[in-house]
């Protein structure tokens, strides 16, 4: 008797881990299966907050103003990071503090401020300035039903008619593209312009 004790300590433990190998296949088979996880909603566009009657103004690392925005309401939807704005005026200055306005009925701007698409009596207005050379650049202003401005990157674009007015010259095109850091100006189909000669210094 006390053999075939001895012989069955030694297969306990592979008994005992048989055992247990079928308890857990059993558990295995009988616990029910998870719910699959449901597909996430699509993002829809819709605002998650609005201002009214507001202004916003951002200021550089020296407590400058930079710009200033404001509008009678705005609308912010976290989808596309986007603010869209009504009669919106805003203000915005460059490194020497030249000062550009831009106002029109309705105007989507991009998370950091930096690109505004204009809508409905578009208007961006460049004062004038003297150069450190001392030239001065005269007053410009843009005009049309839409106009897109990179402020920081200091250029006007549309893709539809504009009017531009630079000091006493003006010009109207189908299509416009300016960049102000590159002092170019490209006016696209039927093109006509007014240029006033100035007087000699």
């Amino acid at each position: 008797m006390r053999t075939a004790w001895d012989r069955l300590s030694l297969y306990l433990p592979a008994i005992l881990m048989g055992v247990l190998a079928l308890g857990t296949y059993w558990l295995v088979r009988s616990t029910p299966l998870l719910m699959p996880a449901e597909p996430q909603a699509p993002v829809r566009h819709e605002s998650d907050y609005f201002l009214r009657n507001f202004s916003v103004k951002t200021f550089d690392d020296a407590g400058r103003l930079k710009s200033e925005v404001l509008g009678t309401e705005a609308r912010h939807y976290p989808d596309t990071d986007t603010l869209e704005i009504d009669l919106v005026r805003i203000r915005s200055f460059d490194e020497t503090g030249r000062l550009t306005t831009a106002t029109a009925k309705r105007a989507v701007a991009n998370g950091d401020g930096s690109e505004v698409q204009l809508f409905g009596s578009a208007r961006v207005v460049r004062e004038p300035v003297t150069s450190q050379a001392g030239l001065i650049q005269p007053r410009m202003e843009f005009r049309g039903e839409f106009l897109h401005a990179f402020l920081n990157a200091e250029r006007v674009k549309s893709h539809k008619p504009v009017e531009l007015t630079r000091g006493s010259d003006q010009f109207t095109a189908d299509a416009m593209d300016f960049d102000n850091l590159d002092r170019v100006m490209q006016l696209k189909g039927r093109v006509k312009g007014t240029l006033v000669p100035h007087p000699a210094q």
